[in-house]
């Protein structure tokens, strides 16, 4: 048996403390008392206005503004709007009153088309192309293309005639041509019942013709205040213009 072997562990000596190093008496733990917060200063600037910042005086506020944000002529109601076509720059009843006075080609008034708009016109030419599809032609850009250029031929024509006195513009020509073509769109209504390539319809085509050159030559002349001696040819320009798209109808 191997012998055991004994190690020699040299003792450990702490050091003694000497009186400057020795630890005070431990004293019993008291809390410390916390100093008492002071409530904030409302108004810490005198100079300054106070301004309060309660929920409850907030809402009362609000509801008292909101009480006394309407106008001082009274609480606005739906009655007091206006419809929603006149918003969109449509008067229905401008449209009416200068139907009824294209309707009658010999008592048209001329004082009912100085606003001028575009809205009657595309509403006609709105009718004349749906007409034309029940017919089985697609015309539609055809229809726009042609007013576009027929408005500023005749644009063209009249103030050529009036030299340095017309006072045409280009929006109320293209007004004027527009409402003139309500004939036409009567004669394509028409052109459902009854067959094409008969004289009942030349015949029809013609004199629809003439009821809208009559329509758009008064009204020319009686807003432009000019032209009256030149009445033959703004007459022939109207003529050609209804013409053409009398063709699209008949053909």
């Amino acid at each position: 048996m191997p012998s055991s072997r004994e190690f020699n562990v040299p003792p450990v000596i702490f050091p003694n403390p000497g009186p400057q190093q020795r630890r005070a008496p431990s004293t019993p733990f008291q809390p410390q008392t916390m100093p008492q917060s002071r409530p904030p200063n409302p108004n810490p600037n005198p100079n300054l206005p106070f301004m309060s910042f309660d929920m409850s005086s907030a809402s009362a506020s609000s509801s008292s503004s909101s009480h006394f944000s309407a106008p001082i002529y009274g609480n606005p109601t739906f009655e007091d709007d206006l419809p929603l076509l006149e918003e969109l720059g449509i008067n229905t009843r401008q449209i009416y009153r200068e139907t009824q006075s294209i309707l009658n080609p010999f008592k048209s008034n001329p004082s009912f088309f100085d606003d001028g708009d575009l809205s009657g016109p595309f509403l006609y030419l709105l009718l004349f192309g749906l007409f034309q599809l029940l017919a089985g032609k697609l015309h539609f850009g055809i229809i726009l293309g042609w007013i576009s250029v027929s408005a500023c031929f005749i644009y063209v024509a009249f103030n050529m005639l009036a030299g340095s006195n017309g006072t045409l513009t280009l929006y109320t020509c293209l007004s004027l041509v527009g409402y003139g073509m309500l004939p036409i769109v009567i004669l394509s209504a028409i052109s459902l019942f009854i067959p094409q390539g008969t004289m009942v319809m030349y015949g029809l085509g013609a004199f629809f013709v003439m009821w809208s050159t009559r329509v758009c030559t008064r009204l020319l002349i009686g807003i432009a205040s000019y032209g009256e001696e030149h009445r033959g040819l703004v007459a022939y320009a109207c003529c050609l213009v209804y013409l053409l798209f009398s063709l699209l109808v008949l053909f």
